[in-house]
């Protein structure tokens, strides 16, 4: 599935549509450079989900956890992680988590579970553009799901 996000807003839309399609338990490998969006989407996902307060970027903690019904939503940034050994530290070989928002998942690779849905997001004039695809049949699964979302209507296709 492509997408145009002309704006902040229709990113949001993208996170609150995705929030309410998803599977539990869910894991989302975010994929784009410096600027892309990563971050913004995840922080709309979270926030549809009914995460209160400040949704902090794991720039600098590498994970940043939160309740979610269900569980817990890990958001992590592996963007300064040198060597995947590195998440042994970061305890996450627990069950709690329902829903991982991993940007940079190639810095965790096989320590990281398998993805359901690839999102890759790259600037596009005034917006962006975000691409998502299924990595098996829990992302396929969850794309038709979206592809349905009503609240997709206001989201241009790219």
């Amino acid at each position: 599935m492509d997408l145009y996000l002309p704006d902040s807003n229709a990113t949001d839309h993208l996170g609150q549509a995705l929030a309410a399609t998803r599977p539990a338990p869910a894991v989302v490998h975010l994929h784009g450079d410096l600027g892309a969006g990563k971050s913004t989407l995840a922080r709309a996902l979270l926030r549809a989900l009914g995460v209160q307060g400040a949704i902090r970027s794991p720039t600098y903690t590498l994970v940043e956890r939160y309740p979610i019904p269900g569980g817990e939503a890990w958001h992590l940034d592996l963007y300064r992680i040198g060597d995947m050994g590195e998440l042994d530290f970061l305890g996450l070989d627990g069950d709690e988590a329902v829903l991982w928002l991993v940007e940079w998942p190639e810095r965790g690779g096989a320590a990281l579970p398998t993805p359901d849905l690839l999102v890759s997001l790259e600037q596009s004039g005034e917006g962006r553009r975000a691409r998502l695809a299924p990595s098996g049949p829990a992302g396929d699964a969850w794309l038709q799901a979206l592809g349905a979302a009503i609240d997709l209507r206001d989201v241009p296709a790219g």
